[in-house]
């Protein structure tokens, strides 16, 4: 189904759930795998999609359309992530680092994530970078979204998203090569 088709379903009372329904049908997985990317663990990440489409449902009323229905949620995801990161930075008093350790910890232990050495290694220096680096890198290398579209859900320019990224690769980059087998 159509975005404006959902939206218009959701906009009369009678239709609302299931709209919704096909919405969160439609986006969820996509976004469960943003969201992943950003936290790591299954359960953060569940709790976060909720936390989205919650805020998804409250606020779609309001929905201007100024960017796609795609897009919007993206944004309400990643601003979820980024909270709840600084959040736990915050609660736990910890550095960047012991968040981005905590983060690798449970990459290894993760069972569900498979991949070879080299994947391994490419995730362990995704999480090294910095959350909104991570972010951007993960839109483009994953999402294969268009910077044009990652300035939409990031609120940033695209000459900063593409500075960010080609510093997060150069990042990456360099870990990979000069950490151990």
């Amino acid at each position: 189904m159509e975005d404006q088709e959902i939206l218009a379903k959701f906009g009369d009372p009678s239709s609302r759930n299931l709209a919704f329904n096909q919405l969160v049908r439609k986006y969820q997985t996509k976004v469960y795998w943003h969201v992943r990317k950003m936290v790591v663990d299954h359960d953060d990440a569940d709790d976060l999609v909720q936390e989205v489409f919650i805020k998804v449902w409250k606020h779609l009323e309001n929905f201007r359309q100024d960017a796609s229905l795609y897009t919007w949620i993206y944004r309400i995801a990643t601003n979820e992530c980024l909270n709840f990161l600084q959040s736990k930075r915050r609660k736990f008093f910890l550095p960047i680092n012991d968040v981005s350790a905590e983060l690798a910890q449970k990459l290894e232990a993760d069972e569900s994530l498979t991949g070879d050495a080299v994947e391994k290694k490419l995730q362990q220096a995704i999480l090294r970078l910095p959350d909104k680096q991570r972010l951007v890198f993960n839109l483009r290398y994953y999402d294969e979204m268009p910077y044009e579209q990652m300035a939409e859900v990031t609120g940033t320019s695209v000459g900063a998203l593409k500075a960010s990224y080609h510093h997060a690769a150069k990042k990456i980059e360099q870990y990979v090569n000069e950490a151990p087998d």
